[in-house]
């Protein structure tokens, strides 16, 4: 009977190494079922010699009667094989995941999210008391807020009002290392203040320093604080407004050129960088709009052009040297009810610069009758109608200057020089 043979061979891929199955059947019915990878090293034999058949039947009918059930039951255990034999990244390869696609905006708000955090500080404001019953005295917190790193000295900015009225300040870092802090130094007019921590440099990650002065209403803007108390928070939005003022929370003197932004500002962001789509600090996050006291969608944040001048007189000198001409005026409601324009002396005293340059104050006369006092109209020829005009004139101006003040006195009109003196050291 003439020798014949059958063969059969199978090939599977899997996810990195095809998988070869040969079975093949002679005339000694021999029967080798192997697994071949593309690297020779993981060569295996799975079986061999399955079976021996040495009588003289036909090959025709074993073939019928066994081969072919036997081929069918291989190469469903070898399909077995290939899913158990596999390595780890194979078996991967059979399991449907989705993975996480970020679209370029968001890849970029997390990744300015995870440089700046590094760069925020929480600051807690610890006052002395006095137990009513044992009469311990015991430090406790009274308010806390936000701040960032300066730089690699280990100075730390914030606002004023954080810091007020506190016996010890504590500052942790993103890492929640704690470190006690000594006040550099504030300016209470621009709610600014500047602490000193004796940190690792490793630990301090400066901010970026960026400019406020070309920025446009709709800008995306970024807020990192600790609100409410809680861990880094990130909040966006838009800059929804330029050159607004607001009052400071400590002296009520107007801060000018203030960015409105809607970007949500709670409880605990104060003091807090507000941050462009680079990543630079554009200003303070310092007041919020909102009879409730959380965010209504109207937050204020200090120009960064103003904070870097103060700050570096604050290092440099522990103050802040503004000029003043040394008065207290009347509010403007009061002046308004007069059916003038301007702003009333009150008090000028005689050791201050308008005291000095013949300014006159508000009193009475043996008979209990007010007599006015001066009431500045302009200021080196620009007009003054309320407080914040002349701060605001003020403020352009430094110390030593002398300027012309014209006032309004009784029914005509002076111009009197005054020299600009620095403001009084502040305990």
């Amino acid at each position: 009977m003439a020798a014949s043979a059958l063969s059969l061979t199978c090939n599977f891929s899997s996810h990195s190494h095809p998988f070869n199955l040969s079975l093949k059947t002679t005339p000694s019915c021999s029967y080798t079922l192997r697994r071949q990878f593309k690297t020779p090293n993981y060569y295996s034999s799975i079986c061999s010699a399955l079976c021996n058949n040495n009588n003289n039947q036909d090959s025709s009918n074993f073939q019928k009667k066994f081969l072919q059930p036997f081929l069918v039951a291989t190469t469903s255990l070898a399909l077995s094989f290939t899913l158990f034999l596999t390595d780890v990244d194979s078996a991967s390869a059979f399991v449907v995941t989705t993975p996480r696609k970020l679209q370029t905006d968001e890849l970029a708000t997390v990744r300015l999210f995870q440089e700046n955090t590094p760069s925020v500080v929480y600051i807690t404001n610890l006052a002395v008391k006095q137990d009513a019953f044992t009469l311990d005295v015991l430090e406790v917190p009274q308010g806390s807020g936000s701040g960032f790193v300066w730089d690699k000295k280990g100075h730390i900015v914030t606002n004023y009002h954080v810091i007020r009225g506190a016996s010890d300040l504590r500052v942790t870092l993103a890492d929640q290392s704690t470190f006690d802090a000594k006040v550099v130094g504030f300016d209470q007019d621009k709610d600014v203040a500047v602490l000193s921590i004796d940190a690792p440099k490793d630990k301090l990650r400066p901010i970026p320093i960026g400019v406020s002065a070309d920025l446009l209403v709709g800008q995306k803007v970024f807020a990192i604080g600790n609100p409410f108390g809680l861990d880094h928070t990130l909040t966006t939005g838009v800059i929804s407004g330029l050159r607004r003022e607001i009052s400071s929370a400590a002296t009520g003197r107007p801060i000018q050129d203030v960015i409105q932004t809607d970007a949500a500002i709670n409880p605990g962001n104060s003091g807090g960088p507000l941050l462009d789509s680079a990543g630079s600090l554009i200003g303070i996050n310092t007041a919020i709009y909102s009879p409730s006291g959380a965010s209504s969608g109207v937050g204020f944040s200090i120009p960064v052009d103003t904070v870097g001048g103060i700050v570096d007189q604050l290092v440099q000198f522990g103050k802040v040297t503004r000029p003043i001409l040394g008065i207290k005026f009347a509010p403007d409601q009061s002046v308004e009810q007069l059916g003038v324009t301007g702003v009333l002396v009150l008090d000028a005293p005689a050791n201050g610069p308008a005291g000095k340059a013949g300014l006159l104050s508000t009193k009475r006369d043996a008979y209990g009758r007010l007599i006015l006092g001066d009431i500045i109209t302009s200021v080196n020829g620009k007009k003054v109608t309320n407080g914040s005009d002349l701060y605001r004139i003020l403020d352009q101006c430094k110390v030593g200057d002398t300027v012309t003040v014209e006032v309004l006195r009784g029914d005509h009109v002076e111009k009197i020089p005054v020299n600009l003196e620095p403001k009084p050291d502040e305990s």
